[in-house]
């Protein structure tokens, strides 16, 4: 850090250019990893087939659905057909609540990039967290339906 910035004035802005781009390029190796993994997992493991592993009761649905959703990518628009699908499937609310929560919340896939760009106690702090809220709000949502339904 320079004098200027000690002093609480502003950094030039090539300076401020120079650093962004150091961090990118320290970056993206990671940010093509997710990426390529990514990728490879949505080829492997279609979305439309998550119904199959999901049916097993009120807690393993909750655990599954967490964990398919921790691993999975894709775009949070897709994610509202998608339940709607898996709803009409017969897969539960609390597996299909689990799943999209985590979806968009837990993100194993980039942890190894968001351990390199926060820290690793930040990083598994809060994925540990979403993973353990999505359980709670699927669990939530599911009382909630239940509720209004009776």
């Amino acid at each position: 850090m320079n004098s200027k910035a000690k002093q609480g004035e502003s950094v030039d802005f090539s300076t401020s250019l120079k650093k962004t781009a150091k961090m990118l390029f320290r970056v993206f190796p990671n940010i093509v990893a997710v990426v390529l993994l990514s990728g490879l997992i949505m080829k492997f493991v279609p979305m439309n087939r998550l119904s199959e592993f999901l049916g097993g009761g009120f807690f393993t649905d909750g655990l599954v659905g967490t964990g398919i959703g921790s691993i999975s990518i894709g775009n949070p628009l897709v994610s509202y057909v998608l339940g709607g699908e898996m709803l009409d499937q017969g897969v539960s609310l609390m597996a299909v609540t689990a799943l999209l929560v985590s979806w968009v919340t837990v993100g194993s896939i980039q942890l190894p990039a968001e351990i390199q760009t926060f820290g690793a106690r930040f990083a598994l702090l809060r994925n540990g967290l979403s993973f353990v809220f999505a359980l709670i709000i699927a669990f939530l949502v599911l009382l909630t339906m239940q509720f209004l339904t009776s």
